[in-house]
C-alpha cells in the first residue's frame, strides 16, 4: 500500500473516535480507554502471536524498552484527551489533541534523524493559526473549556512522546510487533489507573458497549494501527501533522450525530488547518531517502 493512501485511511478511521466516545459517555473516561485498547490488543495480540511470531523475535532488550515507553505515552494521551472530552466541545478537542506536530518537529532530527523541510515548517504553522481560530475564535471561553483544552494539550505532547518512540522502533520492528506491545502496555496501564480512580468497569447500556466495540475496532485497530504502520516509511512530523486534518472529520460527524453544529470561527479555522496540512504533508513528500523507511 503507498504510504500515504494508508496515512489518509487511518486519519480518515480516527476521526471518529471523539463522536463515538460521546456515544459512549455513561463509561467514565479512563473506562472508556481500557475497553478501546484492551479490544484492539485482543486483536493484534493473537494475530501476532499466531502469523507474526517471527516479527516478534526482531525484539532486543533496546526495542522492547522503547515499546514498553511508547505504550505508556498512548496511555497518557488517551488519558489526558478522552476526559478532555467531559469539559469542551469534541472539535476543539480534537483540534488540540492534534498540535503535536509543533512538540514533534523542533526534536525530529536529534531524536529520529529526520529532517523538516522549511515548507513544512510553514504549514504546521499555518496549521496552528488554524487551531488558534478554532480553540479562541469563540470569544472569552468559561473556565471549564479552559480545563478541556489544557488536558487535550497535554493529551498532545504525550501522543508526541508515542510518535517519536515508534518512528524510532519503526525503523527495526514490523507494525504488528510494534502494536503487539504497545497497545496491551496501555490497556494494562489504564486499566490500573481506572481502578485505584474507583471508576465502574459495566453496569453501562446495552448501547454503550457497542460503542465501545466500535471505538477499539474502528479508530484503534483499524486507524492507529494505519498511522503506526506509517511511521515505517514516513516521518513522525508528517504523520502527526496528517492527524491535524481529524478535526474536519470529527466536526462533520459531530454536526449529524451530536447535534454540534459548527460556528464561523470552527469553519474558517478547519479550512486554516486542512490548507497547513496539505502544504506541509506536500513538502516532505519524495523528501525522504528509501534508507529511513521501515519494516512492513
Amino acid at each position: 500500500m503507498p504510504p500515504y493512501l494508508g496515512l489518509a485511511l487511518g486519519v480518515a478511521a480516527v476521526s471518529s473516535a471523539a463522536v463515538i466516545i460521546r456515544l459512549a459517555g455513561e463509561a467514565p473516561a479512563l473506562v472508556i480507554g481500557v475497553y478501546r485498547l484492551t479490544i484492539a490488543s485482543l486483536v493484534v495480540l493473537p494475530a501476532a502471536l499466531l502469523f507474526k511470531h517471527r516479527d516478534l523475535e526482531a525484539y532486543d532488550k533496546r526495542s522492547i524498552t522503547i515499546a514498553l515507553l511508547s505504550g505508556a505515552f498512548l496511555a497518557l494521551h488517551f488519558a489526558f484527551w478522552i476526559t478532555s472530552l467531559d469539559f469542551t466541545s469534541v472539535a476543539s478537542s480534537v483540534v488540540l489533541v492534534t498540535t503535536s506536530p509543533l512538540m514533534i518537529a523542533p526534536l525530529s532530527r536529534w531524536l529520529t534523524g529526520d529532517a523538516v523541510s522549511r515548507r513544512t515548517v510553514f504549514g504546521i504553522l499555518l496549521a496552528l493559526l488554524g487551531v488558534g481560530t478554532i480553540a479562541f475564535g469563540a470569544g472569552r471561553p468559561e473556565f471549564g473549556d479552559l480545563a478541556g483544552d489544557g488536558l487535550a494539550l497535554l493529551g498532545a505532547a504525550a501522543m508526541a512522546g508515542h510518535r517519536i518512540t515508534g518512528r524510532r522502533l519503526r525503523r527495526d520492528v514490523s507494525v504488528m510487533a510494534f502494536i503487539s506491545v504497545a497497545y496491551p502496555v496501555a490497556a494494562v496501564l489504564l486499566m490500573m489507573a481506572a481502578w485505584v480512580s474507583g471508576s465502574a468497569f459495566s453496569g453501562f447500556a446495552p448501547a454503550t458497549y457497542w460503542w465501545l466495540l466500535l471505538l477499539g475496532l474502528l479508530p484503534q485497530v483499524l486507524g492507529h494501527s494505519l498511522l503506526n504502520w506509517s511511521l515505517g516509511h514516513l516521518s513522525a512530523v508528517i504523520v502527526s501533522t496528517a492527524v491535524m486534518a481529524e478535526p474536519a472529520g470529527a466536526t462533520v460527524l459531530a454536526y449529524f450525530f451530536l447535534s454540534e453544529a459548527p460556528g464561523p470561527h470552527e469553519l474558517v479555522g478547519g479550512a486554516i488547518v486542512l490548507a497547513g496540512v496539505y502544504l506541509a504533508v506536500g513538502g516532505e513528500k519524495n523528501n525522504m531517502p528509501q534508507s529511513t523507511q521501515g519494516r512492513i
